[in-house]
């Protein structure tokens, strides 16, 4: 069923403009995770004091490839993930020399503070809640 609609500010009215609004078409939200920067002084404690999963993503803001992950990551960790975080390389370059990280962007999952994995796959709602699931049905590992 489609109905008009009109903007209106209090009591005077501003425009009536006909819009078409198809009250039947299914409703989409939008994920209101964003990343959360980290630096080398509070990375192993918010890590720690984070409930469930976590996903950080080490990148740069010049890297192309790291800002269309930083874009993409919040809709496709949707309900995997209970918080999302990134650490910019240049800036956090102590973290960058301790987990040895060499390409970006590099995503690693922990749960409660306890690494799990380096995530290699694609950062798609299709593709990686199946890689999280079978990536915390694995002991925890080591960092890198």
């Amino acid at each position: 069923m489609k109905t008009p609609m009109s903007l209106s500010q209090g009591n005077d009215q501003i425009a009536n403009i006909p819009c078409a609004i198809d009250t039947q078409m299914p409703h989409y939200t939008v994920s209101p995770m964003q990343l959360t920067p980290l630096s080398e002084f509070d990375y192993h404690a918010t890590l720690a004091n984070t409930p469930g999963a976590s996903l950080v993503l080490f990148g740069s803001p010049e890297c192309g490839a790291c800002r269309k992950v930083e874009k993409l990551l919040p809709g496709a960790a949707n309900g995997t993930a209970a918080a999302l975080y990134k650490v910019d390389v240049q800036q956090a370059t102590a973290l960058a020399r301790a987990f040895e990280i060499f390409h970006l962007p590099t995503l690693l999952l922990y749960r409660e503070g306890q690494f799990h994995a380096v995530m290699n796959c694609e950062v798609t709602s299709a593709t990686l809640p199946g890689a999280i699931e079978a990536a915390l049905a694995q002991p925890a590992e080591e960092e890198p």
